[in-house]
């Protein structure tokens, strides 16, 4: 009850809520494009899955704060430059999630008359969970490591990440149809992914590039865009 009573922790809590959700928009971009290559009657289950197993890895992250402090510790030494295991999985993570968002924009390119190959839109859904699954590893980590930074109590932590997730569960939906259904917002999308990918490589690297410089780039870029969709809907409809 005294943990209840306390405002701090209400405080913290709402502040680590939306940081969960901000840090958790590029896990559920990556999601909503990569599931879009799988049968229709598939896609909604997939990305329900696909969050679930965020969730699942955050809590169990989370029970586990001296493994993923321990990751900090340095594995081995480049020229006086130490590299420990939460930077190789930042580098690794980085550099996955940039070739699969250029791979993502080139296949695009490739299509611009609307008629994608079949080659293309082929992926079992098997391949798809482990992308995803791949993804939620580093998101995961990347997220765990703000909530310990900010929260002391790890019920509060948890707390926080159930009501983020559930947030983005309802969102799922509408988000995916919305990126799906505008070429030019996926592209955004995928190059929002590109600058994120090379945040965590450049992370892993210990160069800290604040996030906010990257979130205001592309809420920039996508309000721009929203509003040429606005302005072609009305001279299509007059």
């Amino acid at each position: 009850m005294e943990l209840l009573s306390n405002p701090e922790i209400w405080i913290s809590f709402f502040t680590l809520c939306l940081l969960e959700i901000v840090l958790g928009i590029d896990n559920l971009i990556f999601i909503s494009i990569i599931v879009d290559k799988l049968p229709a009657d598939r896609q909604e289950y997939a990305r329900k899955l696909g969050l679930s197993l965020a969730l699942v890895m955050r809590i169990a992250l989370l029970f586990s704060i001296s493994w993923v402090m321990g990751l900090k510790n340095d594995l081995f030494q480049i020229r006086n430059f130490g590299i420990s295991g939460r930077d190789l999985i930042l580098i690794l993570g980085g550099l996955f999630l940039m070739f699969k968002s250029v791979k993502e924009i080139h296949e695009k390119a490739e299509n611009m008359d609307g008629k994608e190959k079949e080659s293309s839109r082929k992926i079992s859904f098997r391949a798809t969970i482990i992308q995803i699954i791949l993804l939620d590893i580093i998101f995961s980590l990347d997220s765990v490591i703000t909530a310990v930074g900010m929260v002391d109590e790890i019920s509060v932590m948890i707390a926080a990440v159930i009501v983020s997730m559930i947030i983005m569960f309802l969102a799922a939906n509408s988000i995916s149809a919305f990126i799906n259904n505008h070429p030019a917002i996926k592209i955004l999308a995928l190059a929002f992914l590109i600058m994120i990918g090379i945040a965590l490589i450049a992370e892993g690297l210990d160069f800290h590039i604040p996030k906010g410089y990257i979130y205001f780039s592309m809420a920039f870029a996508f309000m721009v865009e929203v509003i040429n969709i606005n302005l072609g809907t009305r001279k299509g409809s007059t």
